[in-house]
C-alpha cells in the first residue's frame, strides 16, 4: 500500500474510532452520584514513558566532514584541553558554576530580569540565541528534523512525486498543502458539487461538461494547484467544442480502483500532512542557561512588526497619562502573550544541570511532565515541578495549557524529588548518561 493510502486509510480508522467513541461503548465505567468519590491519582501513578531519543540525521558528505574536521582542529589551536563530557566531569563543571552563581546571585537575577523579554525583535547576536530555531518531523515522508519553510517545500516536491500512482487521492492532498486555505476550502466545496452532481445524475448532459471559461470554475478551480488532476482522475478530459475549451467526463476515463464516491469522501477527509514539533532538546550549565534570546519563529509577528506595535503601545501609554484599571492591565497581557507561538521551557535539576525543550504554547503541562519523566535515569522517580511565576504544579493543572499558566514565551521549572532530602538532592544524578552527551562546552 502506498503512502498516500495509509494516510487516508488512517484517517478513515480515526474517523471511526471517535464515532464509537461518541456511541458510549468506551465512554468508562459509570457511578452512583451517592457514591464516594473515587481519589485522585497521585503524582506517582503517572504513566511512564519511553526516552527521548533523537532520530538519525543523515550522513555528512566527504566535503562537509573535511569541513567539520578543519574547524575541530583549528579549535583544538586555541583550547589547551578538550571538553569531558563524563559524568564525573559534567557534575564537577556544574558545581563550579553553582558556586559561583551563588556568589553572584544578585547580578544574575538583574541579569534575567532584563533579558527575559528582550528578544529577536531588539535585533540581538545569533551567538546568543537561546536555540537555533523551532524545528519539526514529518514521519510519513522521513525521519529527519528541518524548519517548517523547508518541509512545505519537501511535502510539495512529494506529492507531486506520488501523483503518477494515485492521481486522484494524491491530488487532493495537493489542494490543502499547496494552496491558501481560503483557496483551497472553496475549491473543494466546488469540486464536490461537481461529484456529486455526477453520481446523483451520470447521464444528464450538463453534469457531464464543465465549459473552463466559466466564472466559478476559473476563480475557484482552474488555477488550484491539484484541482484538474481531481477531475481528471474522476474521468474528465480536455476537449474543444465549438471553438471552446471543456472539460468533459467518461466513465472510462476514471482512474483504475477508484470510483467518485471514494473520491468525494477523500475530497472532505483530506488536510494538510502533520507536522510534529521536535523537542530540540539541549542540556546546559549553569552558566549557558541564563541566555534566554528567542529567535524570529517564536513570534507570530515579524521582528519589525514586534517593536513598531511596543512603540505605539508606550507612546500611546506615555500620552495618555491614566491609571489603568486590571481589567485593562489584563487585556494588554493577553495581547502580549498571543504573539507567541512556541515557549522555551527550561527544566532546573538540584545538581546544577538544566534541560530544554520547545513546545507549542497550547500544549499542556501534562506534556512537559512527560518530557521531564522521558529524560531521567530512574523514570519511576516521584517529581514535581515548580513554576518561579506560578508555584508548583499539581495534579489540578496538568489539563492547563503553557498560555494559560502564562509560561510562555519562555519560563523555568525547578525540578524536585519528591521524598529526597535537600543536600541528597544536589549530589544526585538525574539524567540518563546519553543525555549528557549533549552538554556542551562553551
Amino acid at each position: 500500500m502506498s503512502k498516500i493510502k495509509k494516510f487516508f486509510s488512517r484517517k478513515k480508522e480515526e474517523a471511526a474510532a471517535f464515532k464509537l467513541k461518541l456511541t458510549g461503548s468506551s465512554m468508562g465505567a459509570g457511578h452512583k452520584l451517592n457514591s464516594t468519590k473515587q481519589e485522585a491519582p497521585s503524582s506517582s501513578s503517572r504513566q511512564k514513558y519511553e526516552a527521548y531519543v533523537p532520530p538519525k540525521r543523515n550522513e555528512l558528505s566527504n566535503e562537509a566532514r573535511t569541513a567539520a574536521n578543519a574547524a575541530l582542529a583549528r579549535i583544538d589551536k586555541k583550547t589547551s584541553r578538550d571538553f569531558n563530557t563524563s559524568l564525573s566531569a559534567v557534575k564537577a563543571q556544574a558545581k563550579r558554576e553553582l558556586e559561583a552563581e551563588r556568589r553572584q546571585k544578585e547580578e544574575a537575577e538583574a541579569t534575567a530580569s532584563t533579558t527575559t523579554t528582550s528578544t529577536s525583535s531588539s535585533g540581538g547576536d545569533n551567538r546568543n540565541l537561546a536555540c537555533e530555531g523551532v524545528f519539526f518531523r514529518c514521519p510519513m515522508i522521513s525521519d529527519e528534523i528541518l524548519p517548517k519553510s523547508v518541509w512545505k517545500a519537501r511535502i510539495k516536491e512529494f506529492l507531486y512525486q506520488q501523483l503518477e500512482a494515485d492521481r486522484g487521492l494524491t491530488a487532493c492532498l495537493i489542494i490543502h498543502n499547496c494552496n491558501v486555505k481560503e483557496k483551497a476550502d472553496e475549491c473543494i466545496a466546488t469540486l464536490i458539487r461537481y461529484l456529486e452532481n455526477l453520481i446523483k445524475n451520470p447521464e444528464e448532459e450538463k453534469f457531464c461538461k464543465i465549459r473552463m471559461s466559466n466564472k466559478i470554475f476559473s476563480e475557484k478551480v482552474r488555477y488550484v494547484e491539484g484541482a484538474v488532476d481531481v477531475l481528471q482522475a474522476a474521468g474528465f478530459s480536455e476537449v474543444k467544442i465549438d471553438e471552446e475549451q471543456f472539460l468533459l467526463w467518461t466513465r472510462e476515463q476514471t482512474e483504475q480502483d477508484l470510483d467518485l464516491p471514494t473520491l468525494v469522501e477523500a475530497l472532505k477527509n483530506s488536510e494538510t500532512i502533520p507536522l510534529e514539533l521536535d523537542r530540540n532538546i539541549k542540556v546546559l550549565l549553569p552558566s549557558q542557561a541564563r541566555r534566554v534570546v528567542l529567535p524570529d519563529e517564536f513570534y507570530r509577528l515579524a521582528p519589525e512588526e514586534i517593536k513598531k506595535e511596543q512603540q505605539l503601545r508606550s507612546e500611546a501609554i506615555a500620552q495618555s497619562q491614566m491609571l489603568r484599571t486590571k481589567a485593562m492591565r489584563e487585556r494588554e497581557e493577553q495581547r502580549n502573550l498571543r504573539m507567541y507561538r512556541y515557549a522555551l521551557v527550561r527544566v532546573k535539576f538540584p545538581n546544577g544541570l538544566f534541560i530544554q525543550g520547545t513546545f507549542n504554547v497550547y500544549e499542556k503541562i501534562a506534556d512537559v511532565f512527560e518530557f521531564v519523566q522521558s529524560c531521567l535515569a530512574d523514570e519511576s522517580l516521584d517529581f514535581s515541578l515548580v513554576a518561579t511565576s506560578e508555584g508548583k504544579l499539581g495534579e489540578e493543572d496538568l489539563e492547563k495549557t503553557l498560555f494559560d499558566c502564562k509560561l510562555i514565551p519562555n519560563s523555568l521549572l525547578l525540578f524536585n524529588a519528591n521524598g529526597v532530602s535537600a543536600t541528597e538532592q544536589a549530589d544526585l544524578n538525574y539524567l540518563k548518561e546519553d543525555l549528557l552527551m549533549l552538554v556542551q562546552a562553551m
